[in-house]
């Protein structure tokens, strides 16, 4: 099981690093007002929500604790983050505060993981 864990802990930090990636590739677009949600942020944002869920459901199931309120935390910013880049993935630009707030909870999203005991 904990070989299981940690195989999808390293698929979440991938998705991760995608939306990340993502975001900070279209960093100098964004400043010329030309960004856009690469097909890398969508595939990104599933793969966390996907890992995560599975995460959350094997950690319960091994009889581990898990902050349920952290993890309500998390998906909010996620679903958030999701519905955003799904709805705008076709448009050619997408304006700089939404495209900036993606960035934002994306962050929040990794210091919440990382800093949240």
């Amino acid at each position: 099981m904990d070989v299981l864990i940690h195989l999808l802990v390293g698929l979440h930090i991938i998705g991760i690093a995608a939306l990340l990636g993502g975001f900070l590739t279209q960093m100098k677009a964004m400043g010329r007002g030309t960004a856009r949600f690469v097909p890398a942020m969508l595939h990104g944002a599933l793969t966390m929500l996907v890992t995560g869920a599975v995460l959350i459901g094997l950690n319960q199931a091994d009889d581990q604790s898990v902050d349920n309120v952290k993890m309500g935390v998390k998906l909010a910013l996620l679903i958030v983050i999701l519905g955003l880049v799904y709805v705008k993935r076709d448009d050619e630009k997408v304006d700089k505060p939404l495209f900036g707030l993606v960035g934002l909870l994306t962050v929040a999203n990794i210091f919440i993981a990382v800093l949240w005991t």
